[in-house]
């Protein structure tokens, strides 16, 4: 068996949380290939030319900085490049990870001050730039959003952030957690202006999990030079220097490097702007079907739906944990778990990475199949309304 599974079960399982994603077979090809010497000559050149080709997925000339971590190690690294002791951070609490973010910031020694919603839209922005304009003393040395929040399938527009920011006149840094939108979701860390985007590897640039990512601005390392966090495994000073002839401080995933490689080849192949539009289309027609079942969608902002995820609520008195086990138990499907305030409160479909036009066929044929074996009310024709959307009929 290559992986557990509590009972052999006929084809293939279809994957579709919000992340990890499905990892395509090139870029699996590309992880299999022998680890080389991460201090050879062939090394080096290889590290050079993915380092610069990796900027073109953030939108950037800059330097991206790459972390063998998770997406929450990219999280750490942006705070304590950047910040110190008692720094004053803004943050909003549009979900899940936004909380979680505003819990490490705390743990780190910084002091959150934390702009709440209802986790049903993104980043209030006139409450930034009010929180900024009130800041007479330039206290608040960051502002952190989450740009897609996967809890909630809601997206923050991160260039209204931007200009909320200059409006104010404040010089506050700009953080920006692109864990489940970059590769899937329009995103522009030099034109919106943003210092530290946060990244992984295991949604939009479809690997396993396990790289992180820092894109960094001029301003962030200057930031960089008088930041009193501790830090040691995460500080981009030995990393970019390191970086510069293509090698890392330190033993970096070599394997998984193979597979960034292959993954950001096949992204900038589509074309990102054809990446974006796969997922805004995919995106639409789970929102039909969704519609078409009678259910509700977590997002109630249309200007905040996300193209990387749709959360789902499902009527009141029933388990969306439940109907969740019964899709895996009859038909083979994982999906996304409500989470935080929203746990057993709605189900999270992730349409984002490695994904077509019948892979998502498939996953709505196998949400409406287990609505009906669930019992939970709902109106048939979701397929069907996702289908006619696809084909252009809608």
């Amino acid at each position: 068996m290559a992986y557990y599974q509590s009972k052999p079960v006929a084809g293939r399982h279809f994957l579709q949380i919000p992340g990890p994603t499905n990892v395509p077979d090139r870029v699996l090809r590309a992880m299999d290939n022998p680890t080389m010497d991460h201090r050879g000559p062939d090394f080096g050149r290889f590290g050079q030319q993915l380092l610069e080709k990796v900027r073109a997925v953030f939108r950037t000339e800059g330097p991206v900085v790459i972390y063998p971590a998770s997406g929450t190690g990219a999280w750490e690294a942006a705070l304590a490049n950047t910040l110190s002791p008692g720094d004053r951070v803004l943050m909003c609490e549009t979900g899940w990870f936004a909380h979680l973010w505003q819990e490490m910031a705390d743990r780190l020694g910084l002091k959150a001050q934390l702009l709440p919603t209802d986790w049903r839209r993104g980043a209030d922005v006139a409450a930034i730039e009010a929180a900024l304009r009130e800041d007479k003393d330039h206290g608040i040395k960051a502002v952190c959003v989450v740009h897609n929040e996967t809890s909630t399938g809601c997206t923050s527009r991160i260039e209204e952030v931007r200009r909320a920011i200059d409006a104010a006149g404040h010089p506050a840094l700009l953080l920006v957690d692109t864990i489940s939108s970059l590769g899937s979701i329009d995103y522009r860390h030099d034109e919106w202006g943003v210092d530290v985007t946060v990244a992984g590897s295991q949604k939009g640039l479809m690997l396993p999990p396990g790289l992180s990512f820092n894109a960094v601005s001029q301003k962030a390392l200057r930031a960089a030079e008088s930041a009193r966090l501790p830090r040691s495994f995460w500080d981009w000073r030995p990393m970019l220097a390191a970086n510069a002839t293509g090698y890392f401080p330190y033993t970096p995933a070599t394997n998984l490097l193979y597979g960034l490689d292959a993954a950001v080849d096949m992204l900038l192949e589509e074309g990102l702007d054809e990446v974006f539009a796969r997922h805004d289309r995919f995106a639409e027609a789970t929102r039909r079907a969704v519609r078409a079942w009678g259910l509700e969608i977590q997002c109630e902002e249309p200007r905040h739906y996300s193209s990387s995820l749709t959360a789902v609520r499902l009527p009141e008195g029933h388990s969306a944990n439940a109907l969740r086990a019964t899709i895996l138990e009859r038909f083979n499907m994982s999906l996304g778990n409500g989470l935080g305030r929203l746990n057993d409160r709605v189900f999270r479909i992730g349409h984002l990475g490695d994904f077509g036009p019948l892979s998502l066929v498939g996953t709505l044929g196998g949400v409406e199949m287990g609505l009906a074996a669930a019992g939970v009310p709902h109106k048939p024709g979701g397929v069907q309304a996702a289908m006619a959307y696809l084909n252009g009929n809608a």
